[in-house]
């Protein structure tokens, strides 16, 4: 349920600490161990860019995914041979995991889609790209406007 106060996460390599409390979507998911490819289940806190998973509800995370480095989330019953799997690859590593329900993995794969898109340099609010082609003229108005970072 969001909005409860959780524990914090610290990152060892680095000793930051992250507020986990209040995040935007949380729940249970059965993830992949990294070296002994077992499957484990784990509470997941989404908050901001970082996707936090613990052995319980109360207990501290021990894991963080960064979801400014992720590429991709997408189905993946085939690769994990799961029911309701999900993968979230970064260009080092890829995450499986898997959802009680089909409406849980598709929640989840919403949740951490908008969460990647929102940590894309290439994604815009207005979604346009200027691009002063050769031949076309710009108004006036659009060269004198300080605020547009596509000049």
């Amino acid at each position: 349920m969001p909005g409860r106060v959780r524990p914090a996460y610290t990152d060892t390599s680095t000793n930051i600490r992250y507020d986990c409390s209040n995040g935007e979507f949380e729940g249970w998911l059965t993830k992949q161990s990294a070296w002994l490819k077992d499957w484990r289940r784990r509470f997941f806190i989404l908050k901001g860019s970082k996707l936090f998973f613990a052995k319980g509800e109360s207990t501290s995370p021990h894991g963080m995914i960064d979801l400014a480095t992720c590429t991709t989330v997408k189905s993946a019953e085939l690769k994990a041979q799961k029911r309701n799997a999900l993968e979230v690859s970064t260009p080092v590593t890829t995450f499986l995991m898997y959802a009680d329900t089909e409406k849980e993995k598709d929640d989840w794969i919403g949740g951490i889609g908008k969460a990647i898109v929102r940590c894309s340099s290439t994604f815009h609010d207005d979604g346009e790209y200027n691009s002063d082609e050769e031949g076309e003229e710009s108004s006036e108005e659009e060269d004198d406007d300080e605020s547009n970072p596509y000049r």
